[in-house]
């Protein structure tokens, strides 16, 4: 602490960025500040620290250095570099790994269509989202494409259709991949999907209304009637919309609560004054101030996000609250403002996000609670000798000894940890050897030395005691006996009166009794059905995908690029069973003389 005391006594009181670093010079935490003595000094020369977190995560500052910078601006700019370079454990780092589905539309294409994506791309096109449930993007589907009549196909099947499909029949599209539909007329429906998309259902309404008026004034009762049905169908989904602010604005509205282990930040999306979908973000440990916290959230999400609304409220006010405003500014062409409401409305809106935040952190740690819990359960019936909290179950997967492949499922304090789940091709057995599989796919996981890490607490094999040997030797090979506890796990051999599956460990003839701690048995059932799921799925994907080739591969005259074109056309085999000979001309490198001999092959073939 000495050297720290004598780096402080010499620290600038300027604007900069300083960088602390553990006892291995490995930077974790970054931070900003107006004045870096100041900052650094309220850190290691307070009386006390505002809470415990702070105190335990400051102990482990070994060393500390700064660098300067000529305005608070830069010095916010070099702050969110040196974080994506670092990506420090202390600090506030925004990572959703899930990606939440949206709905894409390419205005630039003569007749846009939706497209669900989980990915967007800064590519012209608009996008709407994300949702956060998959029910709320299926229901908005639905009412698309029954009251709106934007095309359903995909661009490939689009550009060769030669006769409108049943969506034309039914009367959910205009039919634009064959007839000839006015694009003025076209243009008016993708506009009202968009506001209702933007969730200017209000506006919607009122529109639809004056033409439905319209059409019943020129006696176009069949016209008024679809308008009417449209109307009321829109009127539902703004009932079950909340209204929450009566200055119709657009804003987020931004929640925050901690514990020593764990910070959720609540977002409420308001737009046009209705409250249309929430989302909860959570970060580990960190150094920050509640302002800093806040100040870092901002910079993360608004910097990737498609829509900026005018207002964003928060819980504290950033230090550098101004510079935020015309970062996001500049990010949005208009002005931007951040509040911390104290009284109305607006701090109604505050707190009820801030409540939320509050809710969902107490559901998490119970939930955490729970799995710590489970795991110290499970520690004491498998006599292990530390908690079980990460556990890793394997399977395998083959037809007949074709296409096989391993899983890997991953489950962190009760709950599955889908970012770690991994797949694997079997690359060094041929045929049918769940034991030899077994064994290559373990070497995989965990021959690679430190970069295998982290370890497992536990690792679990689907088959018994063959698998469970078969993983108990390639530990002993790696030179990792010990290191994690092995269990295999069989299922129940009813035709022996088994009533349930059974968990065996290593030198032990007999499976562990769980009769007294049922709920533990169903937990490792429950990882071991799902590694079974996760394997399985990707299993016929593999399948699918060589049957796509092989169903090609005996045609005369399609070779490697021709058999590519066409399933780069059409998409699947399927499809392109269905097309026509004039379909088929239209892929690059299909003569009319094969495309007759391909509609001449059998179903099964072709």
């Amino acid at each position: 602490m000495s050297r720290i005391s004598e780096k402080l006594s010499h620290a600038s009181s300027g604007p900069g960025v300083y960088l602390m670093k553990d006892e291995k010079g490995k930077v974790i935490y970054v931070g900003k500040a107006k004045n870096l003595k100041k900052r650094l000094t309220s850190y290691f020369q307070r009386p006390e620290l505002p809470d415990m977190k702070t105190a335990v995560l400051v102990r482990r500052i070994a060393d500390f250095e700064t660098i300067l910078t000529a305005t608070e601006n830069e010095a916010l700019v070099l702050e969110s570099n040196l974080i994506k370079r670092y990506s420090p454990r202390y600090n506030v780092i925004l990572k959703d790994g899930k990606r939440y589905p949206s709905l894409r539309m390419d205005l630039s294409r003569p007749f846009p269509s939706l497209t669900l994506v989980r990915k967007t791309q800064k590519d012209g096109a608009l996008y709407f989202g994300p949702y956060t449930a998959s029910g709320a993007v299926n229901r908005t589907l639905k009412i698309l494409n029954r009251h709106f009549q934007l095309r359903k196909c995909k661009d490939n099947i689009f550009k060769n259709r030669s006769r409108p499909c049943l969506n034309y029949q039914i009367g959910t599209c205009l039919g634009p991949c064959c007839l000839a539909v006015k694009k003025e007329v076209y243009d008016e429906i993708v506009n009202e999907a968009i506001l209702f998309l933007k969730g200017r259902t209000p506006d919607l309404i009122r529109k639809i209304k004056a033409d439905m008026t319209s059409a019943a004034e020129k006696q176009e009762y069949e016209k008024a009637a679809a308008l009417r049905d449209k109307m009321f169908a829109i009127e539902k989904t703004l009932e079950k919309q909340i209204i929450v602010a009566s200055d119709f604005m657009d804003r987020d509205v931004l929640g925050l609560a901690e514990n020593p282990v764990m910070t959720i930040i609540t977002c409420f999306f308001v737009r046009r004054g209705y409250l249309i979908g929430s989302r909860h973000f959570r970060f580990s440990e960190t150094l920050s101030a509640k302002g800093e916290i806040i100040s870092a959230f901002i910079r993360q999400y608004y910097e990737k996000a498609r829509f900026i609304p005018k207002e964003i409220l928060v819980p504290h006010l950033p230090e550098s609250a101004s510079l935020l405003e015309n970062r996001l500014g500049e990010w949005k062409g208009a002005k931007v403002r951040i509040l911390q409401p104290q009284r109305g409305e607006k701090a109604r809106l505050k707190d009820m996000a801030a409540h939320n935040a509050r809710e969902e952190l107490r559901r998490r740690s119970e939930s955490a609670a729970s799995g710590e819990e489970l795991a110290r359960n499970l520690q004491k019936r498998l006599k292990s000798r530390h908690p079980l909290r990460r556990i890793e179950c394997f399977d395998n997967s083959s037809l007949s000894g074709s296409s096989p492949v391993s899983a890997m499922a991953v489950f962190e304090n009760g709950s599955p940890l889908k970012s770690a789940y991994r797949k694997y091709i079997i690359r060094t057995v041929t045929g049918q050897d769940d034991y030899a599989s077994m064994a290559e796919v373990l070497k995989r996981r965990y021959g690679k030395g430190e970069k295998s890490r982290p370890w497992p607490d536990l690792l679990m094999v689907d088959g018994g005691k063959g698998q469970l040997n078969i993983a108990a030797a390639v530990l002993a090979e790696l030179g990792l006996q010990g290191s994690f506890e092995v269990v295999g796990i069989a299922k129940k051999d009813e035709k022996q009166g088994e009533k349930e599956d059974k968990i065996y460990q290593p030198g032990r003839a007999n499976p562990v009794n769980f009769s007294r701690d049922p709920e533990l048995l169903l937990f490792l059932q429950r990882i071991r059905d799902e590694a079974h799921r996760f394997v399985i799925t990707f299993h016929r994907k593999q399948r699918g995908k060589k049957s796509l080739v092989s169903a090609l591969d005996n045609i005369p005259g399609v070779g490697p690029q021709r058999k590519k074109a066409l399933l780069r056309h059409f998409g699947s085999i399927k499809k392109i069973r269905a097309a026509s000979s004039e379909e088929l001309e239209n892929v690059p490198g299909i003569s009319k003389k094969l495309a007759e001999t391909l509609c001449r092959v059998p179903a099964e073939k072709k």
